[in-house]
């Protein structure tokens, strides 16, 4: 017996509001998750690979670095700088820099030096950094955390006359952000507060057992000059401090998996460039990416129309409602035409020159099927050329011939005078093979006989 459909709709009702029973979104939501997690741009592993060189920096260094390698380009610029500045450090360094045209992030790297000789061993590693950060900040957040937790357990980070560690409990995550694994956080602060003592270690080893033998971290030296005679203590090496006062005016806010900014800081350092104090969360600039592309397309949809003008020039291109149903309409008159359709885009450009190419005959057969006039005029004028000169068929001198070569010149004077005089002196004739004439004789009358 049937059901009849009214009573099945019934039952399903019914059914919706009996506890133990799980609803259709509430299955979905595990593989929403999962999808998520695929398409995260980066794994777990590749996060500690790439943030180990860096995650025992103090966390306002830390912030800063995060922040300026999403402007992998101008990174690159500000190490070239440094390189031809190696004296300059700390403030007056960054103001140096003022006038680049780069973004207030980078210019504060400046100021250590022995941090942009890390970063410009490896651009690509910068880029992946600054992209990862920009994808994933949670992530990214959450894996310092994770190494600084092993490097603490290794006894690799502790409070010394360089650092301040301080542990505390992990604040409650966002609503958004996957809720960290550590139930602490470790903060890490100059010993000074002006003075900054950038660390030296060996990723390898300053985190005790990797976790992922199959991808190690990188180890990146930084100069010796920058570390000569220094101390170590606990698997990390300190170098002569860096005096700021307004040169680091990013902080790592761990409850949010974001950067503040000190705005009083950051006016002090860039008076070209002031904010408001309401601007105290740092945001990505997308007209200091200068053209490098993103990674992810998330971050291409994000930031890609951020650019100033971008809808100016949309209403240029005419990318409206109306004109792009005027180009469908003409489309469309084209095809009942059968006229072929403009390309759309470059490679379609190309892919159509490639075809016409390929299908295109070669000159000689061009020659043999169509046998064109002027195929023929250059097949003439080419049998010509081939064809040896002589005196009767060679082309006239003109003014200038034999102005490069006077030998020439004289042999040919000397020439015209010979003939010349040849021609003046009749016994030569004969020897120059000339027909002579004779006068002829008077003729006899009467043939010679007698009269």
């Amino acid at each position: 017996m049937r059901m009849p459909l009214f009573g099945v709709l019934s039952a399903v009702l019914c059914l919706q509001g009996v506890p133990g029973l799980v609803k259709a979104e509430d299955a979905a939501a595990p593989q929403t998750a999962a999808v998520a997690a695929k398409e995260a741009v980066f794994t777990q592993e590749q996060l500690d690979q790439m943030l180990a060189p860096l995650a025992l920096y103090p966390d306002a260094l830390l912030a800063q670095v995060l922040m300026a390698a999403t402007y992998p380009g101008q990174v690159a610029e500000a190490v070239a700088w440094s390189k031809a500045n190696p004296k300059a450090t700390g403030d007056a360094a960054v103001k140096q820099v003022a006038n680049q045209a780069w973004d207030p992030s980078v210019q504060a790297l400046v100021a250590f030096p022995q941090v942009l000789a890390t970063l410009g061993q490896d651009p690509v590693w910068v880029q992946r950094l600054g992209d990862a950060f920009l994808a994933q900040p949670d992530d990214v957040m959450n894996g310092v955390q994770r190494l600084r937790h092993q490097a603490q357990a290794a006894g690799n980070l502790q409070s010394n006359q360089y650092q301040q560690v301080t542990v505390q409990a992990a604040p409650a995550p966002k609503a958004s952000a996957p809720a960290s694994s550590a139930p602490t956080t470790i903060i890490i602060e100059p010993a000074e507060p002006q003075v900054v003592y950038v660390p030296s270690y060996n990723p390898t080893t300053a985190y005790g057992t990797w976790a992922y033998p199959a991808s190690p971290p990188v180890y990146y030296p930084p100069p010796p000059m920058y570390y000569a005679g220094s101390a170590l203590v606990a698997g990390l090496a300190f170098g002569t401090g860096v005096a700021i006062v307004s040169s680091l005016w990013g902080n790592c806010d761990w409850g949010h998996n974001d950067i503040d900014i000190d705005v009083n800081r950051y006016n002090n350092i860039n008076v070209n460039n002031r904010i408001s104090n309401n601007q105290n969360k740092w945001q990505h600039n997308a007209v200091n990416r200068e053209g490098v592309p993103y990674r992810d397309a998330r971050s291409r949809q994000q930031y890609g129309r951020q650019l100033d003008g971008a809808a100016q020039r949309t209403a240029f291109r005419g990318d409206d409602a109306q004109r792009a149903q005027a180009r469908d309409k003409a489309r469309a008159s084209m095809d009942r035409a059968g006229i072929e359709r403009p390309a759309t885009s470059n490679r379609e450009a190309r892919d159509r020159v490639r075809e016409a190419q390929a299908n295109t005959p070669r000159p000689a057969e061009r020659r043999a099927q169509a046998g064109s006039s002027r195929d023929n005029l250059q097949a003439r004028q080419q049998v010509a050329q081939a064809r040896p000169a002589n005196s009767a068929g060679r082309a006239r001198n003109n003014a200038f011939d034999g102005v490069r070569s006077p030998s020439s010149t004289r042999a040919q004077a000397d020439r015209g005078r010979i003939s010349q005089s040849f021609a003046q002196r009749p016994h030569t004739a004969r020897a120059a093979g000339h027909q002579i004439s004779r006068p002829s004789a008077p003729m006899r009358r009467g043939g010679g006989g007698r009269r």
